[in-house]
């Protein structure tokens, strides 16, 4: 975590040495034992830490656990005390100190921490920056707790107990805005749009991204009728909704008719698609992959290639690309169902064009080739990643498992010298490439196809089987009665 980003009104003393700096981490941040041994600790360096100094260690912290925010909120604590600090009054800790700590709590996902530092800031009279109220409502909602959002929201507005400061960056930026927009972000639409009912007066100069905010809501919550009520009220209240809110409606519909109607994707979405071109707004290959994700969840090969071939060839009012991620989706597909050489196809056709994925692409289709158990497959599809002059550790311990489980050791251990070569360190173990340590993954007996009359006699037999359980359980219960 680094808070370098953070504006701080009186800059740092830098003659501070850093031992002193390593010193507190050592006690603060990884010192073991409870707070009170904390405190004991620092008591025992005599190390007097002023506004200054705490600034600087601040800024020194860096991926701090969970474990270390509520030591941290204690040396807060403990530095606000004057015989600690040198004779500073509290007041000496301005408002940068109490921000930098929120921040840094919210950043650990302490909510209770968070809390209690908050209460401290409004005791002592500070104000809090529009960054550090941003970054505590999207923990709270983000940990669960919109409800506790939309509570400090009134304490800033409804109440008056706590002061934010006025955003010198943004004119649009508010505390309303701010919690709108977090919650709609989890997809606690009607919260914010409740939020928005009571405070609409102050909210009108950000009625634009507001509206857009909560479009966004109602499609992460997946409510596809709200959502369009919202789009069209945009249109009718001259807010044009942009790209961006077609392409959350456009995800909101495919995940809807994904769960309940699979054979509405393609027209519902061609729908919408035509609607935005007649709005001026082009659909991009962000909004086709939208949907060929969709299509690739539910299996349905016919339409996912069809999308894919009018991208390629610019039919049906397509006017964008594909790119090397419109290309997976269809070839992932491919291979899940079965069609490999089809899906070579397409992946020769994307070298052609002049695509050239990275890691990602080819990791991910060697995955899905070892996961279906075409080995042969997956390794000219290493072959053609190993060309392209992409490769990754994560790849060689994929295939060199996989070969070892399927008793293929010869080219597990090739690959295995290879990769030493490559200087590419693995995560996987030596002992995969001894047959007497790893075991190998018999296979699959074949299912049998019954003619009619085995069928029969199968049945009978089972049939047999049933009969004899329910006299056997009627003659228990008899016996006990």
């Amino acid at each position: 975590m680094a808070f370098s980003k953070f504006p701080v009104a009186t800059l740092l003393n830098i003659n501070s040495s850093s031992s002193s700096l390593q010193t507190l981490s050592s006690i603060v941040i990884h010192g073991v034992g409870g707070l009170d041994d904390m405190e004991a600790s620092l008591q025992r360096l005599g190390l007097p830490v002023t506004p200054s100094l705490f600034l600087q260690f601040i800024h020194s912290v860096r991926n701090p656990t969970i474990t270390s925010s509520r030591r941290l909120l204690r040396f807060f604590s403990w530095c606000r005390r004057p015989e600690n600090n040198g004779g500073v009054a509290s007041a000496a800790f301005g408002d940068d100190a109490f921000n930098l700590v929120i921040r840094a709590l919210a950043e650990m996902k302490d909510v209770t921490a968070v809390r209690t530092a908050v209460e401290d800031l409004q005791k002592e009279g500070r104000e809090m920056d529009p960054q550090t109220f941003d970054l505590v409502v999207k923990t709270l909602v983000s940990s669960g707790r919109p409800e506790e959002a939309v509570r400090l929201f009134r304490r800033v507005e409804e109440k008056r107990e706590l002061v934010v400061r006025r955003s010198a960056d943004d004119d649009e930026w508010s505390c309303g805005s701010a919690v709108i927009h977090a919650l709609c972000a989890k997809g606690h639409a009607r919260k914010a749009m409740g939020v928005l009912w009571h405070h609409k007066d102050k909210l009108v100069h950000a009625a634009p991204s507001i509206s857009r905010n909560i479009l966004h809501g109602w499609c992460v919550h997946e409510n596809a009728g709200e959502a369009r009520r919202i789009l069209n009220q945009m249109k009718s209240g001259g807010h044009p909704p942009g790209l961006a809110s077609y392409n959350d409606l456009l995800y909101c519909i495919c995940r809807r008719n994904l769960r309940f109607n699979p054979s509405a994707l393609v027209p519902e979405a061609t729908d919408l698609m035509t609607e935005m071109r007649s709005s001026g707004i082009a659909p991009t290959t962000v909004s086709y992959n939208i949907l060929l994700s969709c299509l690739s969840k539910t299996r349905r090969v016919k339409e996912a290639c069809g999308i894919l071939q009018s991208m390629i060839q610019g039919e049906a009012g397509c006017s964008c690309s594909p790119d090397w991620f419109t290309y997976y989706l269809v070839i992932r597909l491919l291979y899940l169902t079965g069609r490999f050489n089809r899906g070579n196809r397409f992946v020769d056709h994307m070298f052609e064009v002049g695509i050239m994925p990275g890691v990602k692409f080819y990791h991910g289709l060697i995955a899905v080739l070892c996961g279906v158990n075409k080995m042969d497959y997956a390794l000219e599809m290493f072959d053609k990643m190993k060309q392209s002059g992409v490769v990754s550790g994560a790849t060689y311990n994929l295939l060199i498992e996989k070969l070892c489980r399927n008793g293929e050791f010869d080219t597990g251990r090739r690959l295995w010298d290879e990769s030493v070569e490559r200087g590419i360190a693995l995560q996987c173990s030596n002992d995969l490439l001894d047959p007497l340590k790893t075991k190998v993954f018999e296979p699959v007996r074949p299912l049998k196809k019954l003619d009619a009359s085995e069928y029969k006699k199968v049945m009978l037999k089972e049939k047999g089987v049933r009969r004899a359980r329910g006299k056997l359980k009627t003659k228990k219960h008899h016996s006990r009665t």
